[in-house]
């Protein structure tokens, strides 16, 4: 019997703490177990305490996610929680995603400072934002527009936005809705036009492949439906070796025992993209998503890729 807390690792931000907190509350439920069995660890990682640069300037994925693994890997985590789009498609050795909460609105939010939607912006505006995806799917629908590079925690961008550093910004709606914050929101992005990263608004669980009772623990809170599509979405970026300097989009969604995948790749400047559409049986979402990427690499030729990595 289990008699000292699980230690739960997470970042420090208010989201990723939110995230944390939602995963325990929700561990207790289908355990029966009290809150003092369950120890949040707050640590800081390189993406956190680095603001000032692009991501694609600090190695991109990975950054949000190495301190905690390294506990995890000595066994001073039992699991983490994370955000599933932060996670690098390949973990360190001994590791695993175990488990998936129900997954959140993977749309992305729009906020305006001077306009209701990225449409109604003027000729010229700037919008802010940090993805590589996002900076590219804008210039593509407003190649008008001034896109600048925009990091920070939600309430940091919401404050520069304020103060007039941009006329809109925009933030994952699932994020916004944890934190208690979706009156922000000034329009919500259709993913037909404007498709979210793979695996945005989910929350993953990482631990050790080794430690069969965590998996057992883990088990009673993973959403199969969000596993499955989250699955699929991870093979595509793996498949084209998706990394923060990559405009990658795509989701699936699961309807029964199928599954429907949309994919687009894009230049960073928005003027050329290659997108797929499969489907297929959920108990095969990893080969559907991985089917897609090849797909996707294979139109757009080798020379797509080395124009602009």
């Amino acid at each position: 019997m289990q008699t000292k807390p699980f230690r739960i690792g997470t970042r420090g931000s208010p989201l990723a703490l939110a995230q944390a907190s939602e995963t325990r509350a929700r561990l207790m439920a289908a355990h029966d177990l009290p809150g003092d069995m369950f120890e949040i660890v707050v640590l800081s990682t390189k993406g956190d305490r680095i603001t000032d640069r692009p991501l694609t300037e600090l190695g991109g994925k990975g950054l949000f996610t190495e301190e905690l693994e390294q506990q995890l890997l000595t066994g001073d985590l039992d699991f983490a929680v994370h955000s599933s789009k932060d996670m690098p498609t390949r973990l360190p050795a001994g590791l695993q995603l175990t488990a998936y909460l129900p997954r959140e609105d993977f749309r992305d939010a729009f906020i305006g400072r001077t306009a209701h939607s990225l449409a109604a912006l003027p000729d010229g505006a700037t919008v802010g934002s940090s993805s590589l995806r996002r900076q590219a799917l804008i210039k593509r629908i407003r190649p008008d527009i001034n896109v600048i590079t925009f990091r920070g925690l939600v309430e940091t961008r919401l404050r520069k936005l304020e103060e007039g550093q941009v006329d809109a910004t925009l933030l994952a709606f699932a994020g916004l809705k944890r934190l208690s914050m979706p009156d922000v929101v000034t329009d919500l992005m259709d993913p037909k036009d404007f498709p979210p990263a793979p695996a945005q608004g989910a929350i993953c669980v990482e631990s050790r492949i080794d430690d069969a009772r965590v998996a057992t623990l883990l088990d009673a809170i993973n959403d199969r439906a969000t596993y499955d599509a989250v699955t699929c979405e991870r093979a595509f970026l793996g498949a084209l070796d998706g990394s923060c300097r990559t405009p990658i989009a795509g989701y699936a969604l699961c309807e029964g025992d199928h599954l429907r995948f949309s994919g687009l790749i894009l230049t960073p400047d928005g003027r050329q993209e290659y997108s797929v559409e499969l489907e297929g049986s959920r108990n095969e979402a990893e080969t559907v998503g991985r089917r897609a990427g090849e797909t996707v690499r294979t139109a757009a030729g080798p020379g797509f890729f080395e124009s602009w990595t």
